[in-house]
């Protein structure tokens, strides 16, 4: 029997269970969208799981690879359910297609396959739909809670299939508020008012924040907060990129809301809206496209955050959790390459170890 490569003590876990514990983290997240965003987030779900796996199959066909060991070990699953639980609940089915689509066979198998993609499959997905039909992928449901008229299950899936509801009612009467008006998400909400001039505080008034940071976004954040946790304590995700990411998130965020309380939003809105804890412990933390030193972990990682916070604040987008992690990922080679350790045995240059001298130098 040859012997395996140093060191010869191992205990990886296979990629098969690593991925099953990635699904089996997003179940508190997950759940919280599905109380506060209603049946939109579970047929998403449905819908991107089934599709990546029909993909998947149909690439490892035409590349005449082996379908069944390449499916079971639920990377496709992953990343389906990644992208699934970032689009909005009444997204159009073909979009949703369309992208997780163009996350498994463009950016994924184009690259080769499982590791060798440079760029995280589900964000590629997400981005591509968000910069093609950026109308409908801002129009998320109001929570549950504060919405005039909550969608049934029978209603969700006309919409989703049809794009009217099963009496003709549109996905702008669906998405109003108790108060009458559109709901959007607290940043898209704080963002625009913000453009139209209106200081922090009246902002936060609107009935769509509420508790620490905003209806439902709060609990869908601590939800995935918790699952990344528990890959952390199971050291299957790097505890140094989220931590570098939420560190960088917090700082920004808490520079720009020092020098105007009036015109910036708090670190704790930041922190517990939008994609922020789906991004640190899901999305910037995949193991093929992240950064592989210590140190260049902590730079990946902090990177991403502040560029979050300053696209959020001056860029185009509400959140932008998905540019940032894919801008990074574009640098990981070189921020590898700066951060290699120094091999063991060997001296940094300039440095003489101890105890040698040159040829022919003096005592």
């Amino acid at each position: 029997m040859p012997l395996q490569s140093s060191p010869h003590t191992q205990d990886r876990m296979p990629v098969s269970r690593l991925m099953q514990w990635v699904l089996l983290a997003t179940l508190p997240g997950a759940l919280a969208l599905f109380v506060f965003f209603g049946w939109g987030v579970l047929i998403n779900l449905l819908l991107c799981a089934g599709f990546a796996l029909a993909f998947e199959a149909l690439i490892l066909w035409l590349r005449d690879r082996p379908i069944k060991a390449t499916l079971l070990d639920y990377s496709a699953l992953v990343t389906a359910v990644l992208l699934g639980l970032s689009l909005p609940p009444l997204l159009p089915w073909w979009m949703t297609i369309l992208g997780i689509g163009f996350a498994i066979v463009f950016a994924k198998h184009l690259f080769g396959g499982l590791g060798f993609n440079p760029f995280n499959p589900a964000m590629v997905g997400y981005v591509l739909l968000l910069i093609s039909f950026p109308a409908q992928m801002t129009a998320w449901l109001p929570p549950q809670s504060l919405a005039a008229n909550p969608a049934s299950l029978w209603e969700t899936l006309h919409f989703i299939f049809t794009g009217s509801g099963p009496a003709g009612e549109t996905i702008e009467q669906i998405r109003a508020g108790l108060d009458g008006f559109t709901m959007a998400t607290p940043l898209d909400h704080f963002k625009t008012n913000q453009g139209l001039g209106f200081r922090t505080e009246e902002i936060l008034d609107s009935p769509v924040y509420g508790g620490l940071a905003g209806v439902g976004w709060q609990w869908v954040n601590l939800g995935f907060l918790a699952g990344g946790l528990l890959l952390a304590f199971k050291k299957i995700i790097s505890w140094r990129i989220s931590l570098a990411m939420l560190i960088g998130i917090t700082v920004m965020a808490a520079l720009l809301w020092g020098v105007d309380t009036d015109a910036f939003a708090s670190p704790l809105l930041h922190l517990l809206s939008g994609a922020t804890m789906l991004g640190a412990f899901f999305i910037a933390t995949d193991p093929i496209t992240a950064a592989t030193t210590r140190k260049g972990r902590w730079i990946f990682g902090l990177g991403i955050g502040a560029l979050t916070i300053l696209i959020r604040t001056f860029g185009g987008y509400p959140d932008a959790v998905a540019f940032a992690v894919l801008l990074f990922n574009m640098a990981v080679p070189t921020i590898d390459y700066y951060t290699r350790p120094r091999v063991y045995g060997h001296q940094k240059s300039g440095h003489k170890k101890a105890g040698h001298k040159k040829f022919g130098e003096k005592s």
